[in-house]
C-alpha cells in the first residue's frame, strides 16, 4: 500500500493528555459526545492518509475520492433518507433516525472542535468526514445500538479493527476496563471483544459506494460484506440490561443533582 504524506501542517504526533482527560470524562458521561471527537484528534495521527490511501488502491476507492461527495449532507437529506424500499440498508438507517432523534447534521454539529480543520480543503480531512459520517449507517449494518454504552463500545472497537486509529482503541478499551467494575462479570468485555473479530472479519466498509449500499436489501448487505451475527452482545444485552439501565438511570440522575 502507498505512504502518502502528512496532512499539511501537522507534526505527527500524539496528545495523550489531551486524550486521557477526554477519556475521563466521556467514561462519566457516556452521552458527552464531543470527548470522543477530542480523543479521536489526539490520537488518531495519521489514520486518514492511511485510509485514504487504502481507498484509493481499491476498485471503486478512486472514482469515490475523485467524486469527493459529503455524505453528511446526503443523510441529511429528507427526500434522499425517504427514498429507500423497505428492507432496505436505507430503510433501516430512516428507521434508526426516527428512533433515536439522531441526525448526520447534528453528528456534524457535535464533532466540530475549535481549531477543527473542518472546512480545510484536503482530501485527508474529507475522508475524516467520511469515517464520521458512515458511523450510524454502521450501527445499522452491525446491530450495536446507538443509545446504549454497550453498543457504542461495541461499535468503537469494531471501528478500529476496520479502519484503525488508536482513538477508538482507548475507547473501547476504557470501556471494557470499566464494565468490568460496574457489570461485575466480564459480559460487556465480551461483547466489546466480539466487536472487534467482527471487524476484523468484515470485508473493509469504507471501500463501498454508500449512495449505492443504501439501496441494498440488508439482509443481503450483510452477507456480502461479512457482517456476523453480534451473539455475546446480544446475550449481553439480555443478562445485562436491567443491571444497566438502573446504573445509567443512577449516574443521570446524580448528574442533574450536581448541576
Amino acid at each position: 500500500m502507498a505512504t502518502l504524506p502528512p496532512l499539511p501542517g501537522t507534526d505527527g504526533r500524539r496528545d495523550w493528555r489531551t486524550a486521557f482527560d477526554a477519556v475521563r470524562r466521556l467514561m462519566a458521561d457516556a452521552d458527552d459526545t464531543t470527548q470522543v471527537f477530542r480523543i479521536m484528534r489526539a490520537l488518531n495521527v495519521g489514520n486518514a492518509p492511511q485510509n485514504y490511501a487504502r481507498l484509493i488502491a481499491t476498485e471503486k476507492g478512486g472514482r469515490i475520492a475523485y467524486d469527493r461527495i459529503e455524505l453528511a449532507q446526503r443523510f441529511s437529506d429528507p427526500a434522499f433518507v425517504a427514498s429507500f424500499a423497505p428492507g432496505t440498508v436505507g430503510a433501516a438507517y430512516r428507521h434508526f433516525l426516527e428512533s433515536t432523534g439522531y441526525s448526520a447534521d447534528g453528528l456534524v454539529e457535535v464533532s466540530k472542535l475549535e481549531g477543527d480543520p473542518e472546512g480545510f480543503d484536503h482530501p485527508y480531512t474529507w475522508m475524516g468526514r467520511r469515517i464520521r459520517d458512515t458511523h450510524d449507517i454502521w450501527h445499522v449494518l452491525t446491530g450495536y445500538q446507538a443509545d446504549e454504552p454497550m453498543g457504542e463500545a461495541a461499535l468503537v472497537a469494531f471501528s478500529f479493527a476496520q479502519v484503525g486509529g488508536l482513538g477508538w482503541a482507548l475507547i473501547g478499551t476504557a470501556a471494557a476496563l470499566k464494565s468490568l467494575k460496574v457489570a461485575k462479570n466480564t459480559l460487556f468485555a465480551k461483547a466489546v471483544w466480539e466487536g472487534y473479530r467482527h471487524g476484523r472479519a468484515a470485508k473493509w466498509l469504507q471501500g463501498e459506494d454508500y449512495l449505492t449500499l443504501m439501496h441494498e436489501p440488508i439482509d443481503a448487505a450483510r452477507a456480502r460484506l461479512g457482517i456476523r451475527e453480534p451473539v455475546l452482545y446480544r446475550r449481553a444485552q439480555r443478562e445485562l440490561g436491567p443491571a444497566m439501565a438502573e446504573f445509567l438511570k443512577a449516574r443521570k440522575e446524580g448528574a442533574a443533582l450536581a448541576a
